[in-house]
């Protein structure tokens, strides 16, 4: 579309998912992640090392603010007024959020990043001349410079050979983040077109989602209204946003990180639930 089209159709273009979205869409590649069962063990996010050729930078790099991590846990205490609170802390994972109308696309000045009709935000590494605009214009904070060719002594011999070979390494100067794990959606898409079919909903799953090992992430298409995870965006997040004034609700914990900003993320949480009752 273009700029005169986008300024004549402004409303049209801001539209969020819950009300249709605007991008012509093949899928819309979701996750819906349940607070209350996250204990923060952080196996997601050794699984995303692993599958997505992730160096480890050290402790060294990282307190200088070179970290190298496409998904984090962050920990909340409600009583930090405490030295060990009652209640325990609260985990929230936190990845790209593969944003309908996001912040780091338009910033790019040689558009190394850009949209797909899976509603991703991709990363052409090639083409990207790490200007770390995208990085700045980021609300969440999910995107990661590299700062070194740490590929030269994160994996030596022999363990190179754990690379995973459908994804490449790499090098200094360039933006990496969250693909939702691009290369696994390209082989069901592949399998599923060659068998003239569509993509059947649990055939596969991010790495992430697959080693938690209490099914906090849910992953899938919310096109898909069969799919489990586009059950789970319309009960917590779209009859939500319907009955957000109902407080007694209890059972609609559904939200996104930064919904004010209306940037239309792809990732849902649901609150955890508590009893506060002493």
């Amino acid at each position: 579309m273009s700029l005169s089209n986008i300024l004549n159709n402004w409303s049209h273009y801001r539209r969020g998912a819950e009300e249709g979205g605007h991008h012509d869409y093949e899928h819309r590649w979701t996750m819906a992640i349940n607070l209350d069962k996250c204990i923060g063990c952080n196996a997601c996010s050794v699984a995303c090392y692993s599958e997505n050729n992730l160096a480890v930078v050290g402790k060294a790099k990282f307190d200088k603010g070179q970290a190298m991590h496409w998904m984090r846990i962050e920990r909340y205490f409600d009583e930090s007024e405490k030295e060990f609170p009652d209640s325990g802390a609260s985990f929230l994972p936190m990845m790209c959020q593969q944003c309908g109308a996001a912040t780091c696309e338009p910033v790019c000045p040689v558009a190394a990043t850009y949209h797909t009709p899976d509603g991703l935000n991709a990363q052409v590494y090639n083409r990207c001349i790490g200007s770390r605009y995208c990085s700045n214009n980021c609300p969440f904070r999910v995107r990661y410079f590299n700062f070194y060719s740490y590929y030269e002594s994160s994996w030596p011999e022999p363990l190179n050979l754990q690379l995973n070979p459908d994804i490449t390494v790499r090098d200094k100067g360039v933006m990496e983040k969250c693909t939702f794990c691009v290369q696994r959606i390209r082989v069901a898409k592949d399998k599923a077109k060659m068998a003239d079919r569509r993509v059947i909903d649990g055939e596969f799953t991010t790495a992430c989602a697959q080693v938690c090992p209490t099914s906090a992430i849910v992953f899938g298409d919310t096109m898909d209204k069969d799919s489990q995870v586009a059950k789970l965006w319309k009960k917590q997040q779209v009859e939500r946003v319907v009955t957000k004034q109902n407080k007694s609700n209890s059972e609609l914990r559904g939200y996104r990180i930064f919904e004010e900003l209306n940037v239309d993320p792809s990732v849902m949480y649901m609150e955890r639930v508590r009893d506060t009752e002493i």
